[in-house]
């Protein structure tokens, strides 16, 4: 339990930040998924239109704090990169 009222407010609020982080990351979790089941599935027209989505939505998991860049830029090149290889 907090002692004080700085270290109670600090508490809700990393709360609340886990909470839409986790979010973020689920559905970032979700994009991949389906984008490589699209790969690995031969339909290379439509993982290449998911591609630019879950581009996107790591683009704006970056803005919001819940993944760094390095890590968004990591993943987004490896899944441009398993488009190209099938």
């Amino acid at each position: 339990m907090p002692n004080t009222k700085s270290a109670e407010r600090r508490m809700r609020n990393s709360a609340r930040k886990n909470l839409q982080n986790s979010s973020v990351k689920s559905k970032l979790r979700r994009l991949d998924k389906h984008f490589r089941a699209a790969v690995t599935a031969g339909k290379k027209d439509d993982a290449a239109k998911l591609l630019a989505g879950v581009h996107s939505a790591y683009d704006k998991a970056v803005k919001v704090g819940a993944i760094s860049r390095p890590t968004a830029n990591r993943k987004k090149s490896r899944l441009a990169l398993s488009l190209k290889a099938k």
